[in-house]
């Protein structure tokens, strides 16, 4: 269990935290030192230098590239040393969280039914696994649709409460991906990071479905230091820059902030969005601010962000919302900063609970690093990543058509059919469970029929896009374009539509085609090494070399280990 005690601040320049960003950088790089370069290979900067607003990357090593699925991690700070602590730290809490996963000896696994006799009163209330979806469902058939899936329960902590609670930890996990992961110098520090983030995610999912007018920030009544030295940055270089309240009701401030560059918008630089919270609004307003120049690429570059906690932009007419709103200081919105951390979490956490939300962590410590992590979720929060169709049949389902062992798969989904007949999710299941089977031809005949019950444009473009995909393991290239053609037009931006498309287009030597398809991946996902690889066969096929070998070249920086482009390369050089 989890004990929140005392966390003074002993820094609090351009973050709270309880050591200096120096200490955090030696502490971090002795940690990783001890295991070579096999967790972290690389610490470099990587912004121009425009802004004056330092952003760092850490490279993945060997051994963490083999534990997690990102590469790289990007840290952002006021100071080059806080930004080096940054990306530090944003490696430690995803090797911490990838590592215990994969750890099977953290979790007990069994279904819901059997959780409840074993569990008893430490089990998580039935009623906070419903809210997190928002479902419409009884607890009575809520139970008898859980016990369905082996869970793997693990004991978090009710924060609050400082209560030891049994949770199923992969319907977190399927819900919120790795949302909520946090590292810090303090298991204090690091929880209440964790849970800022977590409000943060959760406030700009509410606004960014809605666009929701909220008030603008008058930058003239900001009177930190540091922040007011952040805004002169964007001033100076003429940066368009707009500071808004997404704070809603929350009991802690969250700052979004939109800026872009006229003079190189759209050619050089892209308009980039995003949010901050913290415990303070000038701190939250700082995360956000720094969080744009790790974004932007300091407005010049001809980098592309992927999106996440909220919508990408490409055109201005998209934010006429966003300019609207009554003008408020900054000091009106919610302050509960505290020279103790350990205080602000439990402020935090009651202030939550008064409004039906209770915050519950679980220490996510890897002994190879010996630096305090966590995974934290607060049910009925939302995040703009997560389908709005969330619900406990449809999230079961997914993990016995994915994760389960067919016999038993099988069994589930007629079961669950049984129990909430008529969804538009269970033909969709059936043809996931029969590409894992080997039966395509089956899984194409399910995803048509799943086509016309979908909901929602999103849910229309995964299950054409699966339909897709079924027909390329047949060899059916030209089969699969109608349906990636319905998946792009329902959903253009998702890289995997994209790529497999480019593959498509690749197989059948329209390279032409498969260029601007594998283009257009990249655009959405800068680091995605895969496009960037294929991309580098197409222009290799169309006899542009220089191109070719500069592409599989930058291919390779990202993913070392794709054996298909380092084979061309070779041949390119002998």
């Amino acid at each position: 269990m989890i004990s929140i005690g005392k966390s003074l601040k002993n820094y609090t320049q351009d973050a709270d935290k309880s050591v200096s960003p120096q200490h955090t950088v030696d502490t971090a790089t002795k940690a990783f030192s001890r295991h070579g370069g096999s967790i972290l290979s690389e610490l470099r900067r990587i912004d121009t230098g425009r802004l004056e607003i330092p952003v760092y990357l850490s490279i993945s090593g060997v051994k963490a590239r083999e534990t997690m699925p990102t590469r790289k991690q990007m840290g952002k700070g006021s100071t080059p040393v806080q930004a080096k602590a940054s990306a530090l730290m944003e490696l430690a809490e995803r090797f911490s969280y990838f590592s215990f996963v994969q750890n099977q000896a953290n979790f007990h696994s069994m279904p819901w039914n059997q959780a409840q006799k074993t569990f008893n009163d430490s089990l998580i209330p039935l009623d906070e696994i419903i809210k997190s979806t928002g479902d419409d469902i009884s607890t009575e058939l809520a139970s008898k649709v859980l016990s369905l899936v082996q869970w793997q329960f693990t004991p978090a902590t009710l924060i609050h409460k400082e209560q030891e609670v049994q949770i199923p930890f992969n319907w977190f996990k399927k819900l919120n991906e790795f949302n909520g992961c946090s590292a810090g110098n303090t298991h204090e520090e690091s929880i209440l990071q964790g849970a800022c983030e977590l409000v943060e995610r959760h406030c700009c999912a509410v606004i960014d479905s809605s666009q929701k007018i909220t008030p603008t920030i008058d930058q003239d009544t900001v009177n930190d230091p540091v922040l007011s030295d952040l805004i002169n940055r964007f001033r100076d270089k003429k940066i368009k820059l707009i500071l808004k309240d997404f704070t809603l009701d929350m009991p802690v401030p969250t700052v979004a902030a939109l800026a872009y560059d006229p003079a190189t918008f759209p050619g050089l630089s892209e308009i980039v969005f995003t949010a901050g919270t913290a415990t303070s609004p000038e701190k939250a307003a700082i995360r956000a601010l720094t969080e744009v120049a790790q974004l932007a690429g300091d407005f010049e570059s001809a980098g592309n962000y992927e999106a996440s906690g909220l919508s990408k932009f490409s055109s201005l007419d998209q934010i006429a919302w966003i300019q609207e709103g009554p003008l408020k200081s900054i000091s009106s919105l919610p302050n509960i900063a505290n020279q103790d951390m350990g205080q602000e979490l439990k402020d935090l956490c009651q202030a939550l609970e008064t409004l039906g939300f209770n915050l519950y962590s679980l220490s996510t410590h890897n002994d190879k690093l010996n630096i305090p992590a966590h995974y934290n979720f607060i049910p009925g929060f939302k995040f703009r990543e997560r389908t709005i169709n969330a619900g406990i049949g449809l999230i079961t389902g997914r993990i016995l058509a994915e994760e389960t062992e067919p016999a038993t798969a099988i069994y589930g989904l007629e079961q669950l059919s049984e129990l909430l007949p008529g969804t538009f999710y269970q033909p969709f299941f059936q043809g996931l469970l029969n590409i894992r089977l080997g039966d395509h031809e089956q899984a194409v005949s399910k995803f048509t029929e799943a086509l016309p019950l979908q909901p929602d444009n999103e849910s229309i473009a995964l299950c054409a896009f699966y339909a897709a995909y079924a027909l390329t393991l047949r060899q059916k290239w030209t089969d699969a374009f109608p349906y990636l053609n319905q998946a792009i037009a329902c959903d253009s931006l998702v890289k995997e539509y994209f790529n497999l498309r480019g593959v498509a287009f690749y197989k059948q030597q329209r390279y032409e085609n498969a260029i601007n398809d594998f283009l257009k991946a990249i655009e959405l996902d800068s680091g995605s090494a895969m496009d960037l690889a294929n991309l580098g066969l197409c222009y290799l096929e169309t006899g542009k070399k220089q191109a070719a070998r500069e592409t599989l070249s930058k291919a390779l920086e990202l993913d070392p280990d794709l054996k298909f482009a380092r084979k061309k390369l070779d041949e390119m050089t002998l």
